[in-house]
């Protein structure tokens, strides 16, 4: 009975077969801290932030015809290759303590690298003699920084572990001879020269458009009364994890275990896609079920037939397994504009932005305001 009743509490488990992309798992168990100053997402501490941002501003200086690096580039580099150094302990100069080290490569097939690479640095910056290591939240080679490594700081030292002179480093990396970061395709060379991987360059792009999407923010402007305070409730939630089972009227929750998937939100304090619209509607006195398809029932039907051209602004966006029938609703959303929602997805993603066409079995939507 106790199972039968934890299950009960969840919604937005996708159904079998139900592909949805997602580029890389959060792994940050239970994060604290909302939406910083700006639309930035949750997930980066200010003090990294302020140091993406700062090299895009300084890029022009060290590469005058880069064109198109922005914070979010950074940013999609930076959480694949250190989750932002979050753990570490970030200085208000930049440094971060204790140093990141990635795997020796000596060939030993730790870390599933069997490079072998000789020391470069007599071990000033990766800590050891014995061969090489990548250094710093952005993971540089000694021999690589030692190329590209700049004094963003102004101490007079240009240090892989220092948020400001790292992330300097890997816009002059990533800018080359002057790459335009804006196009597509060189976005997708300067990533592929970072790390020689199909994988991983679909991975650090995933996370750059999250992140360019939570810089631009949606326009509120036209928006009034209580579907503005419904949207900018859950937008102010953007960047934290999805939690199975996790998230309330109240905010936040641990979540509980498990999806179908088998995946536990326990750990992680978050949201999953019921609870985030249990929030944010809970900010204009609405109060909502737990589940998903019960939350279908609240409110002015929208038919699925009308299409999601009859959706507006505020309105819950429903997700079945067999569409037209209401007791088979896996998930929802709440609809921002131009076909867009704000969506809690599943397991490993992030409280973002999504297309209304993103997930299957449109199964209309809900008016309750």
């Amino acid at each position: 009975m106790v199972a039968l009743l934890m299950f009960a509490a969840v919604c937005c488990a996708a159904p079998a077969g139900n592909a949805i992309s997602a580029y890389v798992a959060l792994e940050t168990g239970a994060q604290e801290g909302g939406i910083a100053e700006g639309g930035s997402p949750a997930d980066i501490p200010p003090r990294m932030l302020t140091a993406y941002k700062k090299a895009a501003k300084q890029i022009g200086k060290y590469v005058p015809k880069c064109r198109g690096m922005g914070w979010p580039v950074l940013a999609g580099i930076a959480k694949v290759e250190s989750n932002h150094a979050i753990g570490r302990s970030i200085a208000d100069n930049g440094d971060i303590r204790p140093k990141i080290y990635g795997v020796l490569l000596n060939g030993s097939g730790a870390g599933g690298n069997t490079a072998v690479l000789p020391d470069t640095d007599g071990g000033r910056w990766d800590g050891t003699a014995s061969g090489e290591r990548a250094v710093g939240p952005f993971q540089f080679l000694p021999s690589t920084w030692q190329s590209i490594g700049k004094d963003a700081g102004g101490d007079g030292t240009a240090d892989p572990h220092n948020a400001d002179d790292a992330a300097l480093g890997a816009a002059i990396y990533l800018c080359g001879n002057g790459r335009d970061l804006g196009n597509g395709s060189q976005l997708k060379a300067a990533i592929w020269q970072y790390n020689h991987s199909n994988a991983y360059v679909a991975n650090v792009l995933g996370w750059i458009d999250q992140y360019t999407a939570a810089a631009a923010g949606p326009d509120l402007k036209s928006l009034s009364g209580k579907a503005r305070t419904v949207i900018e409730a859950a937008l102010s939630q953007r960047g934290v994890p999805y939690s199975w089972g996790g998230g309330n009227a109240e905010g936040r929750s641990y979540g509980i275990c498990c999806s179908p998937g088998g995946k536990s939100g326990a750990s992680i304090k978050g949201f999953d896609c019921s609870g985030l619209t249990q929030y944010a509607y809970a900010k204009v006195g609405v109060s909502l079920p737990r589940l998903a398809a019960d939350q279908a029932g609240v409110g002015q039907r929208i038919p699925a037939g009308l299409g999601p051209g009859a959706l507006q602004p505020g309105d819950l966006v429903f997700y079945a397994t067999a569409p037209g029938h209401d007791a088979t609703i896996y998930h929802v959303g709440i609809y921002l504009s131009g076909g867009q929602m704000i969506n809690a997805a599943r397991p490993g993603t992030v409280v973002r932005l999504d297309a209304v066409s993103a997930m299957s079995g449109y199964a209309g939507g809900a008016r309750l305001l």
